[in-house]
């Protein structure tokens, strides 16, 4: 596996696979990789012959207040989880190469990103979009791997796609969970032992939820009830929420809908999601 740094080395390397007529996945991340992130990296395999993997903690996605300076980075470990998955270049550039001097564009995506999330927090995706958009023009791959677990971060980046006419499919892959059912997350590593246990309310909760609305209950009853069940737990609930799963607006029952929540445990902010009988 070649780990690259620079755009120009970047270009060269990728324009060989180009003319060997290789397809390229791409599967970015923000590194302190899981099994979660590996499961993105075997999709991958199977959409294409060559597998790049960009690492790069995006400054613009996090807020004055949220966890830039602690967010986890293992830059050897996860060199060598990606090598031993068979992954054929990672891109790992610098801030300076990816925002450099006098770096002034916004990418801002309307809509499906404001809500939830966007709510929550403000500019958030923005950064996303923004630097999506750079990894594809850098990358400029057949195929890029999402996970679902980051619900709203896909339809934004799907919009995006959609809206600006880049020749890249967007892949999903569903949400990698712990035995425990917890969603796997960079983040779950700030949790002391009481609070992993404790986090597992967050899973539950959905599923009951889940089950109540496909069971044709009230939907707003089920949701009440969820907010109370992670409320009583010790979360911070920012937001539970029945959407539609394409729009993230209204939800009906004809359409596929989702179920999403956000909620922080002692400091640590979790999200998750489900669809809703099976059907998002």
């Amino acid at each position: 596996m070649q780990t690259i740094r620079q755009l120009e080395a970047l270009r060269e390397q990728l324009q060989g696979f180009r003319a060997a007529g290789e397809r390229i996945a791409l599967v970015p991340t923000m590194g302190a990789l899981h099994a979660g992130h590996l499961a993105l990296v075997d999709a991958a395999r199977r959409q294409a012959k060559r597998v790049v993997v960009s690492i790069f903690v995006n400054p613009k996605q996090f807020g004055p207040n949220e966890d830039f300076g602690r967010y986890p980075r293992h830059e050897q470990r996860d060199s060598r989880m990606l090598s031993e998955a068979g992954v054929d270049l990672l891109w790992m550039p610098p801030v300076e190469v990816m925002y450099p001097e006098g770096f002034a564009t916004n990418i801002a995506v309307s809509g499906v990103s404001e809500g939830l999330d966007g709510a929550h927090r403000p500019g958030h995706f923005d950064g996303v979009a923004t630097v999506v958009t750079k990894l594809f023009n850098q990358v400029q791959p057949d195929a890029a791997l999402f996970g679902e677990k980051d619900f709203q971060q896909l339809a934004v980046i799907r919009r995006l796609v959609a809206d600006l006419d880049l020749p890249v499919e967007i892949v999903s892959v569903p949400t990698q969970r712990e035995d425990d059912g917890l969603a796997m997350s960079s983040r779950n590593g700030y949790l002391v032992e009481e609070d992993r246990k404790t986090a597992t309310v967050l899973p539950r909760a959905l599923g009951v939820a889940e089950r109540a609305i496909a069971g044709g209950g009230d939907a707003e009853v089920a949701l009440a009830q969820a907010r109370e069940t992670l409320t009583a737990a010790g979360f911070e609930v920012d937001y539970v929420a029945l959407v539609d799963a394409e729009t993230l607006g209204e939800p009906s029952p004809d359409r596929p809908r989702r179920l999403l929540a956000a909620a922080t445990l002692h400091g640590t902010r979790l999200i998750d999601n489900v669809p809703v009988n099976g059907d998002g």
